[in-house]
C-alpha cells in the first residue's frame, strides 16, 4: 500500500458519506492521527492515518499562494 501525501488545506473525498450527505473533508492537522472537517456541517474528525487513507477514494491538492 502507498503511503499518501496529505498536507494541510488539502480536501478529501471519502467513499462513505458523512451523515449530513457530504463527503468531502479539509485537512486541518497531519501527523499519526490526521484531524478534518466536514465542508458541508462543520463536524470536526480526528482518525488514525491507517484508517483514513483505506477510506480516501480521490484527493484534491490544495493551490500554493
Amino acid at each position: 500500500m502507498q503511503i499518501l501525501k496529505i498536507d494541510v488545506g488539502d480536501v478529501l473525498v471519502m467513499k462513505k458519506k458523512h451523515p449530513c450527505g457530504n463527503d468531502l473533508f479539509l485537512v486541518l492537522r497531519v501527523g499519526s492521527d490526521v484531524r478534518i472537517v466536514c465542508k458541508s456541517c462543520g463536524r470536526d474528525l480526528t482518525l488514525d492515518r491507517i484508517k483514513l487513507e483505506k477510506s480516501v477514494k480521490q484527493l484534491i491538492k490544495a493551490q500554493k499562494q
